[in-house]
């Protein structure tokens, strides 16, 4: 397999073009020819059709010998092993990773006595003193202040709690924004627009690299334990690429293969979601919707196996100690009814306008960071960001807590045995009804100060994670924003129900509402009004939908989440039609097309260069170009490949080579084949001519040189050419009319014209 492999890597075309073996100054392929620079895109149809090579040369072989069959099956099953391996790996380090911000989170607060890395949970689990209703309270945890002192209650016992939880916040960001910086700078944020960019085929050298995995990994658990407003899920996908591209190097099919690599890059970042959430098929459609460019059939199989196979892994680690893959798991045990769909399409529109509002925030802060000042001082930010995070949310119970612990409180339905105090209710002393079924009751004193902790904590996490999303620590985005819609859903929720107890002879609650029935569940409103503000930030609609009731275990809520995903998805487009990755790609100048559709009515001749007034098109001749002729316009010009025609009269195209493939050619030929100097004779023919003996040996580049390069004649309308190239992945086409070469597109120029279009600068969307 590795000698096929070798072959169809030196051979990107040569099948394809019936070049045969031409190129004479080599017994064997030369290295590296048919791969890329860092920050090019990468050429699709000849990545496919280098592996269609391979894949007929290993067939065509496996017939010679059993040996060669066997090759053959392994080479068939490597892509299933692969997914394999990503499975057990992400799985694994997710639940790594979980267990790791339990105890760290609490590390926070105080210490289990009895050992040291358990977390308050686990501490107050294997006490024997522990009672049913003071379950987290028990001799073996200390708080801090407890610990130094001895004292339990007071102000001074309250002040050195708080200061050392500022403390410990401080250290943990500090460590976490000094690993990123030093060791993996690609380690920061939530990796989700990056991934999306090279899916498309570009390609970023050491984004997904061990260095990456390894740092991102620990200063994950790091920043998400540090209490900031930021969630694990985003990040959790950045790993589990890197995990795919890990073993991708293993396999020679993948390593060598760019477009190969991105069909199982494409599965990794389901696998990454189906951990994250412990929600599978939402992971599969997610890569779909989401992040994945190019997802063939055999992709979709792939994905749904390595997200299984995560979530298998995850399951057997228990990392909540509820046999459950996710930390908030609920189960309802009433019915929604139709009048809900008001305040459910009204979480649906509160989520695209947040979505909206977080989104233009944002980009204005980080577009603010990258032009000023502050974009210097990246620990500085981080710690100040911090240091503020850290004091204003300890005083409220509910920002004190990590995210996922709040979101799990506010989608918990209240039973007779829950202690929060969003379930004091004031319950009526008559009552002999199941424990499961309990009716609507009045709210108590313990809800009416929780809703002033929870609208305070709302502007607090609106406010906080428009600062915090972006820095240069890992951060992902959706439990944030999950947060954000699940207080206003519960306070929806609890209003709805209060309405609904107090005036249930109203008519809309007449029909559904007889007075010692249990109507409305507040944590199925947290629960749509954490789809909506997910939905609005994000734009996903039916992965948003799955993930969520995988989530929760809410089968029959499917409608409800349907209706909030879409509002406010349209809500939030009728604002602007980006959602937080596609502005993050923007603003970082990424190469992406995105699936919008291209509506001007522009002509391939309006975009293509040479424009007037510029010299004319770095053209080669099939036989009249020297040796030096060619290093002389590589060292002039930065193009990424160069035309070549019959003559610079006739200008009638033969084809295309790339600049790598060029300078690694000639390299070569000087060094291994005598007779080659500068004036020597460059030869794209199929047959060099018979030269006197006098003349510099010539030199037959055929070989490199793609015969079938992708053209349009001069009047194709843009909208096809923009068309052509998200569909078939182009680096470039070039423009004809009746066979002669008039110029070329770029994948560049198609963005540039695209932003003009758009009345942007087109220069705003070259990578820096």
């Amino acid at each position: 397999m590795a000698e096929a492999e070798g072959i169809s890597s030196a051979t990107p075309t040569e099948e394809m073009n019936g070049a045969g073996n031409l190129m004479d100054f080599l017994d064997e392929p030369f290295p590296d020819v048919g791969t890329y620079e860092d920050f090019h895109t990468i050429d699709w149809l000849r990545e496919k059709s280098r592996d269609t090579d391979r894949h007929r040369k290993i067939t065509s072989k496996s017939k010679e010998s059993i040996w060669e069959f066997i090759k053959s099956l392994l080479d068939a099953w490597s892509g299933w092993l692969v997914m394999l391996l990503i499975g057990l790996l992400s799985g694994t380090l997710a639940g790594v990773i979980d267990l790791a911000v339990d105890w760290m989170t609490d590390l926070k607060e105080g210490v289990c006595l009895s050992a040291l890395w358990y977390s308050h949970e686990q501490c107050c689990w294997t006490s024997n003193e522990t009672t049913f209703a003071d379950r987290d309270k028990c001799p073996q945890w200390q708080k801090w202040a407890e610990l130094m002192t001895g004292y339990t209650e007071g102000a001074g016992v309250y002040v050195l709690n708080y200061f050392l939880y500022v403390l410990w916040a401080l250290f943990f960001s500090f460590l976490a924004v000094s690993l990123v910086r030093v060791f993996a700078p690609y380690a920061c944020g939530s990796g989700i627009p990056e991934i999306k960019t090279i899916l498309s085929g570009f390609i970023i050298r050491g984004y997904l690299g061990k260095w990456t995995l390894l740092i991102k990994t620990v200063t994950l658990v790091l920043a998400v334990s540090s209490g900031l407003s930021l969630g694990k899920e985003g990040p959790l996908v950045h790993v589990a690429c890197c995990c795919g591209n890990l073993f991708c190097s293993l396999f020679s099919k993948y390593s060598k293969n760019e477009g190969k690599r991105r069909e199982v890059l494409s599965a990794a970042a389901a696998a990454g979601v189906s951990v994250a959430f412990g929600a599978p098929i939402g992971g599969v459609l997610f890569s779909l919707e989401e992040v994945s460019y190019y997802f063939p059939l055999k992709t979709l199989w792939r994905a749904f196996f390595a997200a299984l196979v995560a979530a298998f892994t995850l399951r057997s680690i228990n990392p909540f100690g509820n046999n459950r893959l996710v930390l908030f798991y609920v189960e309802y045990h009433t019915p929604w009814y139709m009048a809900e769909l008001v305040p459910f399409i009204l979480l649906g529109v509160f989520g695209g306008l947040w979505g909206t509002l977080f989104i233009r925030c944002n980009i204005a802060w980080c577009r603010r960071r990258k032009t000023t000042l502050l974009g210097k001082y990246p620990v500085l930010e981080v710690i100040v960001v911090t240091g503020i995070t850290a004091v204003l949310a300890y005083p409220n119970p509910y920002t004190r807590r990590s995210t996922s612990e709040l979101i799990s409180e506010l989608f918990n339905d209240c039973g007779a045995l829950e202690s929060s105090q969003l379930c004091d209710y004031i319950n009526n002393p008559n009552m002999t009804r199941p424990v499961d079924d309990i009716p609507d009751r009045p709210a108590g004193p313990g809800v009416y100060s929780a809703l002033w902790q929870l609208a305070l904590a709302l502007i607090f996490k609106i406010v906080i994670t428009i600062f915090t999303f972006g820095m240069k620590i890992p951060s992902g985005l959706f439990i944030p924003s999950m947060a954000v819609g699940a207080i206003a859903g519960r306070i929806v929720g609890i209003a709805v129900e209060q309405m609904a107890y107090h005036h249930h002879d109203w008519i809309i609650f007449k029909n559904w509402c007889r007075p010692g029935a249990d109507c409305v569940t507040p944590g199925l409103y947290a629960m749509v009004g954490a789809a909506a503000c997910l939905g609005g930030v994000t734009r996903m609609t039916v992965s948003l939908v799955v993930i969520m009731f995988e989530l929760t275990g809410g089968l029959e809520y499917i409608v409800p989440l349907m209706a909030a995903a879409v509002t406010s998805k349209w809500v939030a487009d009728a604002f602007g039609k980006e959602g937080i990755y596609e502005a993050h790609i923007q603003l970082n100048g990424y190469p992406y097309l995105d699936q919008d559709e291209f509506t001007h009515r522009t002509l391939a001749t309006d975009v293509m260069r040479p424009r007037r007034n510029e010299p004319p098109l770095a053209v080669l001749t099939q036989d009249s170009t020297t040796v030096e002729d060619v290093e002389t316009l590589i060292k002039d010009t930065d193009y990424n490949g160069f035309p070549v025609v019959v003559s610079r009269e006739s200008e009638r195209l033969i084809g295309f080579v790339q600049r790598r493939d060029l300078i690694l050619a000639i390299k070569n030929a000087r060094q291994k084949q005598d007779g080659v100097v500068s004036n020597s004779v460059v030869y794209f023919t199929e047959d060099a001519p018979q030269l006197p003996a006098s003349n510099p040996q010539p030199l037959k580049l055929r070989r490199i040189l793609n015969l079938s390069p992708f053209t349009v004649t001069d009047h194709t309308p843009m909208e096809t050419v923009v068309d052509i190239f998200r569909k078939l992945g182009l680096r470039q086409c070039l423009v004809t009319r009746s066979g002669r070469l008039l110029g070329i597109i770029t994948k560049k120029d198609v963005l540039r014209h695209m932003a003009q279009m758009m009345n942007q600068d087109p220069e705003s969307i070259m990578f820096n």
